[in-house]
């Protein structure tokens, strides 16, 4: 069962207690939504603290870090249509990589059937050369069939299951350090050296994993989008 916490304050010092506990042992929580006034303040104390570590800790560090080993910038900017830079950064990206990593972490068995399911497509999506046509039509016709049979399914059934409660804390941190990683992506190259580049998406990981958990996707979603256009502000600002 989801764990219900009390929602009797939302001082700064008290996300940050709740945020420490949460990563001490990540648990599945019960989000308490946007529509409680307390929601909207405790994202704003999310929010900035997502700001202030990304802005003022991790990456002056991690400047400090690409000029002594010479390592390349990150080009994923450079890679899409310059009209499409603000759409996919500050809303694409964001409700996708949330619906990705983060949607299914309440772990509602309809919501864990559509994480199977899309794990399928992108294996499937890997292999497409290797099928014929009509073969992969006729996969991705049964997978679609599979995930709305799937959703409707179970759609009534609410509880997480008992395995997954007892495995999220190693979820939860497995899915962080996938986050961090899929982001090397955005580098020319990659090696050793450039693992700490990745930081900043780690560091997101962590904050809006617990967001989503204590608030709820949308609020994780907004959060994300903030600091994605922080991170473009300062691309813009640096040339």
């Amino acid at each position: 069962m989801a764990t219900q916490i009390e929602t009797t304050s939302s001082t700064p010092l008290t996300v940050l207690r709740e945020l420490a506990l949460f990563l001490a042992r990540p648990r599945v929580l019960a989000p308490m939504g946007l529509r409680l006034r307390e929601a909207w303040t405790r994202l704003g104390v999310m929010t900035v603290l997502h700001l202030a570590g990304m802005l003022l800790v991790i990456l002056p560090l991690l400047g400090w870090w690409q000029k002594t080993f010479a390592l390349p910038l990150p080009d994923a900017f450079g890679k899409m249509p310059p009209s499409w830079l603000l759409p996919v950064t500050l809303a694409a990206a964001p409700f996708l990589e949330e619906i990705i990593f983060r949607g299914w972490q309440t772990g509602r068995p309809r919501a864990l059937w559509l994480l199977a399911c899309f794990v399928a497509f992108v294996a499937l999506a890997m292999g497409a050369q290797s099928l014929q046509p009509l073969m992969l039509a006729g996969a991705l016709f049964a997978l679609v069939v599979a995930a709305l049979g799937g959703w409707l399914w179970l759609r009534k059934r609410q509880e997480p299951p008992a395995l997954y409660l007892s495995a999220y804390p190693v979820i939860f941190w497995a899915v962080a350090l996938v986050f961090a990683g899929v982001h090397l992506m955005n580098y020319p190259t990659a090696s050793l050296l450039s693992l700490p580049m990745v930081m900043p998406q780690l560091w997101a990981a962590l904050l809006l994993g617990f967001t989503r958990q204590r608030i709820g996707l949308p609020a994780a979603m907004l959060q994300h989008a903030t600091a994605n256009a922080a991170a473009m502000a300062l691309v813009q600002l640096g040339g």
